[in-house]
């Protein structure tokens, strides 16, 4: 991911707030028979290793877990995203050089790429992961909810995924190329927008303090 100093994320707690917010992910290898992509959801184990270990899983009929990956696995998670019209911009009424262009956060990480099929830790990711997205409904469902002879059937289905990361790059692009005045106008438009998305990227654009 190309990062220009201005939106480079190295903030720990900000990339792994950003892995949790995130619904989906994207999995990418390079394999020999070119690469190959999964959206999917994944969690973040903020307490294995340095940099924590990304679990999931996959269809068994998904054929990029038979594909072993040449080099390490990359998870991309994105945040928050909108559109910059550059009528909002200061600069369009003094100068007219105005383009323009996406505010958004992403988060890449990378590391080797494991699999495993054991029923009790098939289990347990896809306990975690229900209980993640679950959590916050006012009646939760439970994996336990369900008969345990319907949910071992389902676990044969999947293969689970486990990716120690090894690095992560973060990026935050929120206008910080943009004079204040300009970055002020963005805010502006974006808050007042329709579009709830617009309206959750207005505060991530900093202002001076």
């Amino acid at each position: 991911m190309y990062i220009p100093p201005a939106f480079k994320d190295d903030d720990v707690e900000s990339i792994r707030t950003t892995i949790r917010n995130a619904r989906l992910a994207n999995l990418v290898t390079a394999t020999a028979d070119g690469p190959i992509a999964t959206p999917l959801p994944l969690f973040l184990d903020e307490t294995e290793g340095e940099c924590g270990v990304l679990y999931g899983h996959l269809a068994k009929g998904n054929p990029q877990w038979r594909l072993p990956p040449l080099g390490e696995a990359l998870a991309i998670f994105n945040g928050p995203e909108a559109y910059v019209t550059p009528s909002w911009y200061a600069t369009k009424q003094e100068t007219g050089k105005v383009v323009p262009t996406w505010n958004y956060v992403a988060v890449h990480a990378y590391g080797p790429l494991e699999f495993f099929q054991e029923p009790e830790r098939l289990l347990e990711v896809v306990t975690r992961l229900t209980n993640k997205h679950e959590g916050v409904r006012a009646k939760p469902w439970a994996v336990s909810d369900a008969p345990a002879d319907f949910i071992t059937s389902q676990l044969r289905g999947i293969v689970g995924l486990r990716i120690p990361v090894s690095r992560f790059e973060g990026k935050r692009k929120m206008s910080q190329n943009r004079p204040e005045a300009d970055r002020v106008g963005v805010i502006s438009g974006l808050a007042a927008s329709e579009n709830a998305q617009d309206r959750e990227v207005a505060p991530l654009i900093p202002l001076p303090t």
